[in-house]
């Protein structure tokens, strides 16, 4: 079976080749522009939530002075221990943590960030309560979303190429899930309910997802996020199918040497 319930499980081979593939093709310039903003905070403690394999926590490792503490946590094991094993030039301090039930103190940090996590927090309000709960007060909570999945070129190839391989149940993880809150408004309600009085401050920037070949992101998407849990549910004899059958999309309508897509994304701070 596959669903919502599968859509959190980052495990097996998942967490490497999403550090391999898909951080390179998505993540990092996202990740240097949040980093940007929270270089601009007067911060002496940052919390990271969902940090995944640590694309981020490396960016913030590199930009933020030496004496500010950053915590990184994600509720996927697996992912956590590739980001510890990849580790970073100062110290971390990797904990495993549910953001809907943040391990801590009220008022401990002066900013909360998260990169592309809020997608897959059951109780959107309750995780944002949380990091309402563990920020100062004035301390500011910068997190970021997917825009729909058809502002993100490469995600919509791959979740239309592998339709006819299930007409019956089609995979639609990426569109469910990564792009499935994309509503800003959607977004400012459930931040007014996790207490958030302040009006956020909302960007949404576009970007160039680029690989040296269509096979790139065809892995990363079918082989490197939960996508393949759902593509396996259905027959796990298929998902070298289902990957080349992206990799034809995408080589059909980006070319057949180096690809060039469109991702965007919404940016969000509101301060407490």
């Amino acid at each position: 079976m596959s669903g919502p319930h599968t859509d959190k499980m980052f495990s097996g081979s998942i967490p490497k080749l999403y550090e391999s593939h898909l951080v390179p093709l998505i993540f990092d310039a996202y990740a240097e522009d949040l980093a940007r903003r929270v270089a601009l905070l007067p911060v002496s403690r940052v919390l990271e939530v969902a940090a995944g394999t640590g694309v981020l926590t490396r960016k913030l490792a590199a930009v933020l002075p030496a004496d500010v503490a950053i915590v990184a946590t994600d509720l996927n094991q697996p992912m956590l221990d590739l980001a510890a094993e990849l580790g970073t030039q100062r110290r971390i301090e990797w904990r495993q943590a549910d953001a809907m039930r943040l391990p801590f103190e009220d008022a401990e940090f002066d900013a909360v960030i998260c990169q592309f996590g809020a997608m897959f927090f059951p109780e959107k309000s309750t995780a944002y309560s949380e990091a309402r709960r563990v920020l100062k007060p004035g301390g500011v909570f910068i997190f970021n979303v997917w825009d729909r999945i058809e502002e993100n070129e490469f995600a919509d190839t791959v979740t239309k190429a592998l339709e006819p391989l299930f007409p019956n149940d089609p995979p639609r993880f990426l569109a469910r899930t990564p792009h499935g809150y994309n509503d800003v408004a959607v977004i400012e309600r459930d931040l007014r309910h996790a207490g958030f009085s302040a009006a956020p401050d909302v960007n949404t920037v576009a970007a160039r997802s680029q690989a040296a070949s269509a096979r790139a992101p065809a892995v990363a998407y079918c082989q490197g996020t939960p996508l393949r849990n759902e593509i396996e549910a259905r027959d796990t004899s298929r998902l070298g199918e289902a990957t080349d059958l992206a990799e034809r999309a995408i080589s059909q309508q980006f070319g057949l040497g180096p690809v060039d897509g469109k991702i965007q994304a919404h940016i969000i701070a509101v301060q407490r």
